[in-house]
């Protein structure tokens, strides 16, 4: 069965474009001009992924986004922003609502089937995985982190920030390694952005926030030893 993959675009030439493109590769393509009415058919019937204009008439795709990342069905569906804005922080407001990653228009319908590609493969690749250090356990496929019985309300990049470190077995990650893992190697921002994450990250672990550590002059690391 293909995956299933929702737009939501006003513009409907875009929408053409990326259907005729997406069903080329072999996906199903729902789509939906305006942010209530797909938001609706996304909770009542969630797809594999999401392509999320962050312009919409009505509610707009961070609204969305935000509502989406909420529920309990809905919470680790993928979400790919697509946007006209280039500026970092409209990016960046984006990913911090629960994108897992952002195209900016105008776009190459190739550049927008690799990317979805590459994202349903991660997924994919992460089903089942479970990550447990005593009473802290990380579930990659539900994208889901515990620590005791607390579920921990984490974004997705504080997620995927977790796991690139966890998945370094206790190497030093710098901040571009980091940029390249959680943002993709085309992100040209400011490398500060791994640090106000990391911030929140251990704000959000709490007592488990010294698992994180800063290595000074290099970047960081999991500390999962005694």
């Amino acid at each position: 069965m293909s995956a299933k993959i929702i737009i939501v675009e006003d513009d409907p030439d875009i929408c053409e474009i990326l259907e005729y493109n997406l069903e080329q590769e072999g996906f199903d393509i729902e789509i939906y001009h305006e942010g209530q009415q797909a938001l609706d058919a996304i909770l009542r019937e969630p797809p594999d992924l999401v392509l999320l204009d962050l312009m919409l008439p009505g509610m707009n795709g961070l609204e969305m986004a935000r509502i989406i990342r909420k529920d309990e069905h809905t919470f680790n569906l993928p979400i790919i922003m697509i946007t006209a804005r280039s500026e970092e922080m409209d990016i960046l407001h984006g990913l911090e609502q629960g994108a897992d990653d952002y195209i900016t228009k105008p776009f190459r319908p190739r550049e927008v089937i690799a990317r979805v590609k590459a994202l349903l493969r991660r997924l994919e690749r992460d089903k089942d995985q479970v990550y447990i250090y005593k009473d802290f356990t990380i579930n990659f496929s539900k994208h889901q982190v515990k620590a005791g019985e607390m579920i921990l309300d984490l974004t997705p990049k504080e997620f995927l920030l977790l796991k690139a470190l966890i998945s370094a077995n206790g190497r030093v990650l710098s901040r571009n390694q980091l940029l390249d893992q959680v943002w993709g190697y085309d992100y040209y921002g400011d490398s500060r952005t791994v640090d106000v994450h990391i911030r929140r990250l251990r704000k959000k672990l709490n007592t488990w926030a010294a698992l994180v550590e800063t290595v000074k002059g290099f970047g960081y690391r999991i500390k999962l030893e005694d």
